[in-house]
């Protein structure tokens, strides 16, 4: 495993690190859910800068899953599809968790690629070096760049 520079990025938000071709990040929250949202704000601020986007358009999201680390997966597999597919970015995520189900919502705005300078493209979300701890509120994820 080959780990380098972590950088914290927003404190109190989370941290970025990289792993040969992906880079990673690491949150945390007063709640899992807020872990969760910190981990979607996480993953559109390295795909652009998240703080110039603004909550013009909302989408609602409600998923199930096997496990917390499938459903963190899903989750912010679900945003870079909507991300593709609708040419939007996000940058504020409302989460409830209840067992494994999620109920979300993620504010955002058309990409506007004179407004939004994009920075690196995420291609997937790995279940590799996964972890969701429910105990300490804290996500790790690993995006294929």
């Amino acid at each position: 495993m080959i780990m380098s520079a972590i950088t914290l990025v927003m404190p109190d938000i989370y941290e970025t690190f990289d792993h040969t071709a992906d880079i990673g990040i690491r949150t945390t929250g007063e709640t899992l859910a807020q872990a969760f949202e910190h981990a979607g704000y996480a993953m559109f601020d390295i795909i652009s800068d998240a703080s110039q986007v603004e909550s013009e358009i909302s989408r609602k999201i409600y998923l199930e899953a096997d496990d917390l680390g499938i459903l963190l997966v899903d989750w912010l597999s679900e945003l870079l599809y909507l991300s593709e597919v609708e040419e939007l970015l996000f940058s504020k995520f409302e989460v409830s968790i209840r067992g494994t189900k999620l109920s979300g919502m993620a504010h955002g705005e058309k990409l506007d690629t004179a407004k939004h300078h994009l920075k690196t493209e995420i291609k997937a979300v790995t279940y590799h070096m996964l972890e969701v701890d429910d105990e300490k509120n804290s996500v790790q994820v690993l995006f294929d760049i």
